[in-house]
């Protein structure tokens, strides 16, 4: 009898305790969630508990500690300073209404204006990017920044380092940001920070996880962004690291992967913003303000007054700002068409927001393209990826797979023939929500002409994949989409 209540009692315990977990859940799980993602993580709590609180104390919080975020408003009030002190023109009352708006969305957001009189082209070509970037190294007299997510030093970017050390031995500043978890996982990771010491850069790691140095939040909130800025008043963005085509990776090198970017070159009072968006994580990261010293005005930047030039707004995004600026971006853009909409995204795994988005520019009549890769790098995200298709496809959108063994890592879209972004960010929920990106807005048919370009070489690698094509697809490779789908709701 005496086992018997022990043994009830016990059920009875933890079928109290499961229930407490369940209601603490209910009410702290949903708060300033989306509802996908709030019901993926109760569903996980409720199915497996032990495993869910787990995960949920490690990668639950989607933000950065508020110490970070207090600072990046104030960083933003300081732009904002700034750009009234320059006197830069925001608004253009001859610009289409609709952009009108969203460039002003963008600034409400960000701090950062749309500025006029830029100039800007696109490398499409790996080692050629890294080449043009460290030439420009080579011109530089004041000081080089330099922001990757990864960094290596190999024999792709020797010449890069390089052109740094040059830079260094002139007297030339050099200040480098780099990821500490996705820069520390490479191989030879020390022997590239040791080069760097060696020829003085000054550097710093962004998000470092370091809880004994009081330096800790989810360790998954990366900084993803990419950029270079030579002198304020050139600089360099898009979607590549600073490391080799294949990543330095044996498990790369064995399947033959090897990555295809996109990067731009930029001139003009854009370069402004690009470099703010450094300073920010300089000040975050190194502790030191260096705007008043390292930092040209976008008034003081040269204005071009040729027919092609172009309207440029930066546009920064991630954990340490309350919204998803480049998911609203993103989303104000596809709206806006008129004609057509060509995405190009490595891994695309978005929210219900952005299918809607998508499905209904086919609905209103507009010509759609997505440009994926074949093949994947990253198993889970590869598979959630494709359980989108389908949907897509009945939609009307037309998707292209570029063929293996590259990795399309580009990331930029067109909209009608005369708006672009391009940047870091990939259309998924992890750029949304969790990674630090930047994304550069331009109006203008001579840069959208140039991405075209791009866009026909996509085409002429790869192939198109159709709706009857995909519905021969096996039922057990369906089945995986669907979960790994499920999975990527946990942020």
């Amino acid at each position: 009898m005496t086992s018997l209540l022990i043994a009830n009692g016990s059920w009875g315990l933890a079928l109290l305790v499961h229930l407490a977990i369940i209601i603490t859940a209910l009410i702290y799980i949903p708060r300033g969630r989306k509802p996908t993602a709030a019901m993926a993580w109760l569903l996980l709590i409720v199915l497996l508990p032990g495993l869910g609180i787990v995960l949920y104390l490690v990668i639950g919080s989607f933000r950065l500690p508020a110490k970070r975020r207090v600072e990046q408003q104030r960083i933003d009030e300081m732009i904002k300073a700034r750009v009234a002190e320059t006197g830069v023109e925001t608004m253009d009352a001859a610009w289409p209404r609709p952009f009108q708006r969203i460039v002003q969305q963008n600034e409400a957001l960000t701090a950062l204006p749309a500025t006029l009189g830029n100039e800007a082209s696109l490398y499409p070509d790996y080692q050629a990017s890294i080449d043009a970037m460290a030439a420009e190294i080579d011109t530089a007299t004041s000081f080089v920044h330099v922001e990757f997510f990864i960094v290596a030093w190999d024999d792709t970017t020797r010449g890069f380092f390089a052109a740094m050390e040059r830079a260094v031995a002139r007297g030339v500043t050099v200040r480098l940001l780099a990821d500490y978890l996705a820069t520390r996982k490479v191989p030879k990771s020390k022997e590239t920070f040791a080069e760097l010491d060696r020829i003085g850069v000054k550097w710093a790691w962004m998000l470092p996880v370091e809880p004994f140095k009081g330096k800790y939040q989810r360790p998954d909130l990366r900084n993803h962004r990419k950029i270079v800025v030579v002198d304020g008043t050139v600089a360099y963005m898009g979607s590549q690291n600073l490391i080799s085509r294949d990543y330095d990776s044996k498990k790369n090198i064995k399947r033959g992967l090897m990555w295809q970017e996109l990067v731009t070159r930029v001139t003009g009072p854009a370069v402004a913003g690009l470099n703010a968006v450094f300073l920010s994580d300089w000040l975050i990261e190194a502790g030191e303000d260096l705007l008043a010293t390292a930092h040209v005005p976008a008034g003081q930047l040269p204005v071009s007054t040729s027919s092609d030039a172009l309207l440029c707004q930066i546009v920064p995004s991630g954990p340490g700002y309350s919204t998803e600026n480049n998911l609203r971006l993103f989303l104000s853009l596809i709206y806006a068409a008129n004609e057509k909409v060509i995405l190009t995204s490595p891994y695309f795994v978005p929210d219900e927001a952005m299918v809607y988005a998508i499905t209904t520019a086919c609905q209103r009549g507009l010509e759609v393209q997505l440009f994926v890769s074949e093949i994947g790098d990253q198993g889970m995200v590869w598979h959630a990826q494709r359980s989108y298709y389908e949907v897509l496809l009945e939609a009307g959108v037309r998707i292209f797979l570029y063929p293996a063994p590259y990795i399309l890592h580009s990331k930029h879209f067109s909209i009608d023939d005369d708006i672009a972004v391009i940047g870091s960010s990939n259309m998924d929920i992890r750029s949304f929500s969790l990674n630090m990106e930047v994304s550069m807005m331009v109006r203008g048919e001579s840069f959208v002409s140039q991405m075209r370009e791009v866009e026909q070489a996509y085409r002429d690698a790869g192939r198109e994949l159709t709706l009857e094509e995909w519905r021969r697809e096996p039922a057990k490779s369906t089945f995986l989409d669907g979960v790994m789908r499920l999975t990527s709701a946990l942020n």
